[in-house]
Order: C-alpha cells, then sequence, then structure tokens
C-alpha cells in the first residue's frame, strides 16, 4: 500500500486495494471452511452410525426368529406342516431357520430350495472395523444375495442360525444413509450460516472497517478524521486497531512536522540568503577597526573577527545541514584549555546573574579534532547550561549557580565533562535525549544544540553522554579518540627522531 500522493502521470485509483467480493474474500471462505468442517464431522458420525444401523436390523431379524424357534421347538417331536413352515419363513423373512442348543443342531424350517450363500455374519463376536467394512459391503455391494447370520437367542447358550435375502436390508441401509445425508445437509447449512454470521460479526466487519479505513488514510493522511476510532474490546482486533490508531497519529504528527520543517527550511534559506550579505558587510567594517592604534580596540578586534568568521562560516552551513550530514572534520591537535577559555568568552556571563565560571582543564591537554566543530559541540553544551543557571537564579535568589568544565586524557582517548548545579534536564528532554526538535532542554527550546552536538561528535568517532550524577544539575560527558597513526607514518617521525 502506497502512502500520500500518486505521482504525475500516475492514476489515482492504482493506489487503491480492491475490495475482494463475498466469495473470493474472507466470508466465503470462512462460510466454505465452516461447511466442510461439519460436513466432515457428519461423515465421522455417520461411519459407526450406518455400522450400527445393520447390526439393528440383524438383530431383529434374528430376535423375530428366535421367538418362532422357541414356539417351534415346544412342538417336538412333532414336525412342522410345509405350509406353517412357509409361513414361519415368510413372517421372519428368512429362508432357513436352525437351532443349536445342547450340542446339536435342528433344522426348525427351510425353504424348497436352499440359496446359494455368499456371506456368512457371527454376531457372538463382532468388532467395531468389522461392523464397519461389512456394513460398507453391503451398501456399496449388496443386494441379490443370500446370507447366512447367527446368534445367541436372549442370555442363553442356544444360537439361532437364519439364511436370509439381503435385498431388505441393502434397502434399508440406503435409506437410512439418504436420510442421514439430507439431515447432514439442513444441520450443516443451518449450522454453518450461524457460525458464518457470527464470525462475521466479529472477524470479517471490523477487518473490512480497518481495511476501509486504511485506504482512506492512505488517500488524505493529512485529515485528523481520517484517524480509526478503535472499538473498545479486549481482543486481538480491539488491539489491533488501537495500535492502528496510535500509528496514524503519530504519522500525522510526523507529516506536520515534516510540513513546519519544510516551510522552516524556506524561511532559513532567505534569512540566510540576506545574512550572509550582513556578515560580509560587517567583516569589511571589523577589518577597519582592527586597522585603529588603539590598546582597546587591539584587545577586542580579534575576538569581533573570530566571532564574524564563526558567524560566517555557519551561515554556510545552515544550508547543508538540512541536506547533507556535516562535513568531515579537518582534525589536528588543539589546545583544549585556550578552546574552553574561547567558550567562556563567548558565553552570556553577566554580572546581573552571578555564575561560577571554571575551568579544570590542564593547560598541557590537547585533543585531536576540528577546532570549529569541537568548539561548536562545547558552545552548545556550556549554553545549555548558562541558560538554566540562569533560569534557576531567577527563581531562587539563594540558589548555588556553578559551571564546571573538566577534562582529562586515558591513553588515546580524551574525556571532557561539562558539569553545572542548575534544576537539571526534565523528563521529556531525557525521553528525547539527542532528537531535533523534540529534546528541548527548556520551554521553547528547539533541541537543535544537543542534536548537532550528537553529530559532530559521532563525526570524531567519539561519544556523548548524559551522565547521572548524585547531586543536582546536569552532567554531560564527550570521549573524543585520537586518529589511529598510519604505520608508515610512524615509522617516518622513528626514524626521523633517530
Amino acid at each position: 500500500m502506497r502512502w500520500g500522493k500518486p505521482r504525475d502521470g500516475q492514476n489515482a485509483s492504482a493506489g487503491k486495494v480492491a475490495v475482494p467480493g463475498f466469495l473470493s474474500g474472507l466470508s466465503g471462505r470462512i462460510l466454505a471452511l465452516t461447511v466442510a468442517i461439519i460436513m466432515f464431522a457428519e461423515v465421522v458420525f455417520f461411519v459407526p452410525s450406518l455400522a450400527s444401523m445393520r447390526l439393528r436390523w440383524l438383530d431383529d431379524r434374528l430376535s423375530t426368529a428366535a421367538a418362532a424357534a422357541t414356539v417351534i421347538d415346544g412342538l417336538q417331536p412333532q414336525v412342522l406342516p410345509r405350509a406353517l413352515q412357509d409361513d414361519t419363513l415368510m413372517a421372519t423373512g428368512t429362508k432357513a431357520i436352525v437351532l443349536r442348543k445342547d450340542g446339536t443342531s435342528q433344522l426348525l424350517a427351510i425353504a424348497d430350495m436352499p440359496p446359494e450363500i455368499s456371506n456368512t455374519y457371527d454376531l457372538t463376536d463382532v468388532g467395531p472395523v468389522e461392523a464397519v467394512v461389512d456394513a460398507f459391503d453391503e451398501l456399496l455391494f449388496g443386494g441379490g444375495r443370500a446370507i447366512r447370520v447367527f446368534g445367541y437367542i436372549g442370555d442363553s447358550d442356544a444360537i439361532i442360525e437364519l439364511v436370509i435375502s439381503d435385498d431388505e436390508l441393502h434397502q434399508a441401509l440406503w435409506g437410512y444413509a439418504r436420510n442421514i445425508f439430507l439431515l447432514s445437509i439442513l444441520l450443516s447449512t443451518f449450522t454453518a450460516m450461524l457460525i458464518f454470521f457470527r464470525l462475521n460479526s466479529m472477524l470479517v466487519r471490523p477487518l473490512r472497517r480497518q481495511i476501509a479505513n486504511m485506504q482512506a488514510f492512505s488517500e488524505k493522511p493529512d485529515l485528523p478524521e481520517n484517524v480509526f476510532h478503535p472499538a473498545a474490546t479486549t481482543d486481538e482486533l480491539g488491539i489491533a486497531g488501537r495500535h492502528l490508531a496510535t500509528m496514524q497519529v503519530e504519522l500525522q504528527r510526523t507529516l506536520r512536522q515534516q510540513k513546519r520543517l519544510a516551510e522552516l527550511g524556506l524561511a532559513v534559506s532567505k534569512i540566510n540568503h540576506d545574512m550572509r550579505n550582513i556578515l560580509a558587510s560587517a567583516q569589511l567594517m571589523s577589518d577597519r577597526i582592527a586597522g585603529i592604534d588603539d590598546p582597546v580596540v587591539g584587545r577586542v578586534a580579534p575576538k569581533l573577527l573570530r566571532a564574524i568568521d564563526r558567524a560566517a562560516a555557519y551561515s554556510r552551513s545552515v544550508l547543508s545541514y538540512g541536506q547533507v550530514s556535516e562535513a568531515e572534520p579537518k582534525r589536528q591537535m588543539v589546545s583544549l584549555c585556550d578552546l574552553i577559555n574561547d567558550v567562556h568568552d563567548y558565553l552570556d556571563l553577566s554580572a546581573d546573574v552571578p555564575i561560577e565560571w571554571i575551568n579544570r582543564v590542564p593547560e598541557d591537554l590537547k585533543v585531536d579534532a576540528d577546532p570549529e566543530q569541537f568548539f561548536r559541540v562545547v558552545f552548545n553544551l556550556c549554553r545549555n547550561s548558562v541558560q538554566a543557571l540562569t533560569q534557576q537564579a531567577g527563581e531562587r535568589r539563594d540558589s548555588l549557580n556553578c559551571l564546571i568544565v573538566s577534562a582529562q586524557r586515558h591513553g588515546s582517548v580524551v574525556s571532557l565533562s561539562v558539569d553545572d548545579t542548575g534544576p537539571g534536564m526534565p523528563q521529556k528532554a531525557r525521553e528525547n535525549l539527542f532528537a531535533a526538535f523534540r529534546g528541548g532542554v527548556r520551554s521553547g527550546g528547539t533541541g537543535l544544540g544537543l542534536a548537532i552536538a550528537r553529530e559532530l561528535v559521532l563525526a570524531h568517532g567519539g561519544t556523548i553522554a548524559l551522565v547521572e550524577k548524585a547531586g543536582q544539575g546536569t552532567l554531560f560527558r564527550i570521549e573524543v579518540p585520537d586518529r589511529p597513526v598510519a604505520f608508515e607514518s610512524w615509522r617516518g617521525e622513528t626514524e626521523t627522531g633517530a
């Protein structure tokens, strides 16, 4: 899915995602899956029920024949007349009835022509698998066959044996299967529709609502009314909806911020253009002032010239900040103590706010850094501290306002600390530390100073971090390593020294 407006010459509808239809979408898949699952359950139920129905049918025939056999057995030793045998066989639906009792077998009734037996079924011990196999054999291949069936008469040891035609059994099984199939279709359709409508209301509709919102938001992400309004539920869809709404709100905030940055960049470009002209005029005037033979002018003029040069350099780099990263540092060994004193001269430490400035940097300590870029880093940190101390002095007259800059070398790494006794950094600034336009230390601040400082320190291969301290105030620590010395350069210096 593409965000924002389509490019020139591109159809706006090309960014839309077509919502699938009922049958081809999630709704149709849920319906088909529900029907398939229910039909599978019906098939699982149908297989043992068909076997059970066949066994019940055969048991009924055995029970009927057993009742007739008991009556006939009581007439012994008389021989049952032929006509009565035929009536008995017709009433029980059999072709022959055999009674086994006390180790003997007695043929009670039989048709004129004994049929050819196709299968024999022992109902005294039938396993579940055997019952299922026999049921489907009868359903698929039965009809027109004579089968022999025998089983116990009640709880006695007597066994009744029948020879019957499987035509009625075959028809009964097919009728049962047809009824079960129609009933299964009816129940599965009804159950599937109930499940489908419930799942559709719980799952599909909320998903379609989210999809429609995402399409509308992708077309016009800047409109507040296009932000998704999630349902107040605790399920996965509710959680997803709330995350979607949060993401859209953050995206709108980012788009607004980018728009403001674009407008700010245009304004800065216009200001920068005029500022460079003004600074060029200021440089010409400062050059003329430097030529005046006056001790005070001679002492102040160099600092004024350096300030104007730095302002001109900053003005030239303003536009490049929004386009590319800072220029590669031009590193050299710089006296860190002199650089800190230079920072002190440019800080607004007025007499109205008594801020104690302490420089604990050793005079012989040097750092391998770009002097202009490292000056900007230290100046940004110290200026933030001075502003915090000034605000604290205005609120509390008895506050301790002290700014301490210290440094030391650990092998090839120089560690610089900027420590103040101000009110400390706000929690919001800590959460967005070194983030431009979000990590402002004071109210109304942009956070650009810390963002620029971090970028410049990283360009030197160093680190900058906010250090937790026991007392009041803010402590930043910068660590800058020396550049590695090439082997050829080191060997040349060694040979020269030798």
